[in-house]
């Protein structure tokens, strides 16, 4: 099993089966508008604009289920996305990614790879670890589960989970793993 055998609804209604990014290195990402983590939509804007003639590919996927950072509906989303941070690559219809209604794509990734913890040197670390500690502890009591916003996959283009990278790491420390899985699907 793969991210091929998995389809998600894109923001225009229409199913898209991932099999469609078959051959590309693809970044999964769950993502919110009122986020801390919110500024990274530039940051993966500028990986996508780099990277895309390459054969990468960003997947976005709207999320509502940590402390209501993404109430709106998906139209307001999508404006929103293009609007205040140029989003170009592709978005998805708002989703689950954790729990009993979880997508079932995000429930595969998360038990692809483990929580290996958050980079607790990060700035939004020191607001967000404590912010998880008291209103949501049941968040960290396994190592699968989707802990925040802007966590990420890594897929090769054989569509094998390849690296999970939680919230607190910067966009920009995924470079040189995208570059070698790129090189791979051009040699």
């Amino acid at each position: 099993m793969n991210v091929y055998n998995f389809s998600a609804v894109a923001m225009n209604g229409r199913e898209v089966p991932l099999q469609d990014y078959k051959g590309k290195v693809v970044l999964i990402v769950n993502t919110a508008g009122r986020c801390g983590f919110t500024y990274q939509y530039e940051d993966l804007q500028r990986l996508y604009n780099r990277y895309k003639e390459k054969g990468f590919v960003i997947l976005g996927f709207p999320c509502n289920q940590f402390d209501n950072q993404e109430p709106d509906n998906n139209e307001k989303i999508q404006a929103s996305c293009l609007l205040n941070y140029g989003v170009s690559f592709p978005l998805f219809q708002k989703i689950d990614v954790r729990g009993e209604n979880a997508h079932p794509l995000f429930h595969y990734l998360s038990h692809s790879k483990p929580f290996e913890g958050f980079n607790k040197f990060h700035p939004v670390a020191k607001i967000l670890i404590p912010l998880l500690n008291d209103k949501h502890p049941e968040y960290l009591v396994d190592d699968y589960s989707i802990k925040w916003n802007f966590t990420k996959f890594l897929i090769s283009p054989e569509g094998e989970v390849v690296k999970r990278l939680e919230c607190t790491t910067d966009i920009i420390d995924l470079e040189l793993d995208i570059e070698k899985l790129l090189e791979t699907t051009h040699a």
